[in-house]
């Protein structure tokens, strides 16, 4: 449901219908509510979520009627609010690659945080911006957050250097990317969308990545650790908050010195 209308809507569009769905929000809160799904994001409490994805792989009961929110920004979100100081009151400079509204108004919502929001060519986004090419001074962030990015670069292992270089020691990175069972796959003669959605399991993917991408984020010189969303959730809530058991989060740290 949720795809099929964004594909139905000009990019420079999306953000009004976002913003005009989050204003009947309240009456979308007491059109679904129920006690069966329960989004950690906008904390609404809902009788089931929405479906979402292409028609290959599409998923039922996947978004929050609410604020929109996927799985993997659900569990970005259990991640950054219990796992990290991202909200403990310090100033830090956060570089948000290809924002998420949903998680945009979280961040704003606290006042400790300057945020660079950036992207290709997304509407969403403050400042246009190459992963590969960023122009910006090394160790200028405190956090980078990149969910669902690289498996469209073309070049990821120069942006995860690029990433490396822009973050300050002792700083940290969210990486989030779909993962396979299988190691990471990738072949630039495959430039058919249908073939790509196929292969990569989206028709814009340049790669399906499995979880020996740490090794790529090692190479780039991170300190890499894999969080599980198991390890986030209790396991009699993970269909409640439709938050997959191994769907991951990498933490990305950079030493001091």
């Amino acid at each position: 449901m949720v795809s099929r209308i964004k594909a139905l809507l000009p990019a420079a569009v999306e953000p009004l219908a976002i913003g005009a769905w989050y204003l009947f929000r309240p009456i979308v809160r007491v059109a679904f509510f129920g006690r069966a799904r329960y989004c950690p994001v906008c904390e609404s409490r809902c009788r089931r979520f929405l479906t979402h994805g292409p028609p290959s792989r599409r998923v039922q009961d996947a978004v929050c009627p609410v604020c929109l929110s996927h799985p993997r920004l659900r569990l970005a979100w259990l991640f950054l609010s219990t796992r990290t100081d991202l909200l403990d009151g310090r100033p830090k400079r956060i570089l948000h690659a290809a924002p998420e509204p949903a998680l945009t108004q979280l961040l704003r919502a606290a006042r400790n945080l300057e945020i660079v929001s950036a992207d290709l060519d997304s509407p969403h986004a403050a400042v246009t911006l190459d992963l590969t090419r960023i122009e910006m001074a090394d160790a200028s962030f405190d956090v980078i957050l990149c969910s669902h990015v690289l498996e469209h670069v073309h070049d990821d292992r120069r942006a995860m250097r690029e990433l490396f270089r822009i973050l300050r020691p002792g700083g940290w990175a969210m990486i989030q990317v779909p993962i396979s069972s299988k190691p990471t796959f990738e072949d630039p003669s495959i430039t058919e969308p249908a073939e790509r959605e196929r292969v990569f399991w989206q028709a814009d993917h340049v790669r399906l990545y499995g979880l020996d991408i740490a090794d790529r984020l090692l190479e780039a010189g991170f300190e890499v650790e894999t969080v599980f969303g198991e390890q986030l959730v209790a396991s009699d809530q993970l269909v409640r908050t439709g938050i997959y058991p191994r769907d991951l989060v990498f933490l990305c740290g950079k030493r001091q010195g």
